[in-house]
């Protein structure tokens, strides 16, 4: 965050206007220009968009909503909504939905797909979209990580059904916590509006509770305020991070024995986002865990993190019967995927100490 930010969340807590809707619609205005003209709405957390597109969607007890292993979220508000997730593997080389296994996953209840455009890549929309119109589904796509992208010349949350994004503190654009939806159709637009907006003209004590409790999903003023001035930045902010990742490739393929995020395709079909940066760690091949590696970097002055799990065996889905080996890709990335620093605040003397601390920790734990 820079000065326009520092100055711009001043110039708010000076106004004592911290309860409108100015830096809230300034920031939906802004996205809706950068995603050409597309219908936005900014809520308090990604959360609680993917909740909303579900409820906009209809989906609710008796559906199926057919979800990545590798979701952290997304599968928890299927729930809460009286859904049922339905776990699918992931490819091994994009960390995209398979959305072969996807498809051969749908059935007769199964309602909406919610796929993620993983660490920036974009998927593969056209076949996303051919898949979710042979079956008559709802997309819900989780552009977390991905604002920036692009896809054959448009921008990621620009084009399809519902796009969800995630403005929370490690992401590309952040309100501290916020998130947003794009809509392609304006119905779902007002039917998202339509709680939030109407307490005024309620007039029973049912329908005023229900629209109270609306008010959790609505974005706060400050945050909305932080996230208006990085927008205008976001072009540099991307350049910077392509320009780090680069490095960051020089560096593995000449001394790591880690498999690497897919760089991106070819030609002008996809631009990637490259929220964030995370290869796989040889473990078969190392002495110490992931965890003793990512000790070894924090003593080091580095911070890591483990960018995701494989939710289908997480104790809360135990009920649906999922095992270890039955999504064996997105088990593999959950227990190997190490994410490394990556920021537009970085120097290239930064990626070079991270290597550096990388390359000596990899190569005294080799067996």
């Amino acid at each position: 965050m820079d000065d326009s930010v520092v100055a711009r969340v001043s110039a708010l807590l000076l106004s004592g206007e911290i309860t409108g809707r100015a830096q809230v619609e300034a920031l939906e205005r802004s996205l809706s220009v950068y995603l050409g003209g597309r219908r936005v709405r900014a809520v308090s957390s990604a959360s609680a968009a993917i909740e909303l597109a579900l409820r906009i969607c209809g989906i609710g007890p008796g559906d199926e909503v057919i979800i990545p292993a590798l979701s952290p979220v997304a599968p928890h508000l299927v729930v809460k909504v009286g859904a049922t997730p339905v776990f699918v593997d992931v490819e091994p080389g994009t960390r995209h939905l398979d959305l072969t296994a996807a498809e051969a996953r749908v059935g007769p209840r199964t309602r909406a797909l919610i796929p993620a455009h993983v660490a920036g890549l974009p998927m593969p929309l056209d076949d996303l979209y051919s898949l979710a119109r042979r079956h008559s589904l709802r997309v819900i796509e989780n552009v977390a990580g991905a604002l920036g992208a692009s896809w054959r010349g448009q921008r990621i949350g620009s084009r399809g059904d519902i796009c969800v994004f995630d403005f929370s503190a490690n992401e590309t654009l952040t309100t501290i916590e916020g998130g947003a939806l794009s809509f392609a159709e304006e119905k779902d637009a007002r039917e998202l509006d339509r709680p939030r907006f109407r307490d005024d003209a309620l007039s029973t004590a049912g329908a005023r509770a229900t629209a109270s409790a609306s008010n959790q999903f609505i974005m706060p003023e400050l945050h909305a305020a932080i996230g208006v001035p990085q927008l205008a930045e976001l072009s540099l902010a991307m350049r910077k991070r392509h320009a780090l990742v680069q490095r960051y490739y020089a560096s593995f393929r000449s001394d790591f024995p880690c498999v690497l995020p897919h760089p991106g395709y070819s030609g002008d079909e996809a631009g990637h986002g490259w929220h964030s940066f995370a290869p796989l760690l040889p473990v078969h091949r190392l002495s110490i865990s992931r965890q003793q590696f990512r000790d070894e970097l924090e003593r080091r002055g580095i911070g890591t993190a483990v960018p995701c799990a494989a939710t289908h065996l997480d104790r809360a889905f135990r009920d649906l019967g999922y095992r270890r080996g039955d999504l064996a890709h997105a088990e593999r990335i959950a227990d190997t995927a190490v994410t490394l620093p990556l920021s537009p605040a970085m120097t290239d003397s930064d990626i070079d100490r991270v290597c550096a601390a990388c390359a000596e920790v990899l190569r005294s734990s080799q067996t």
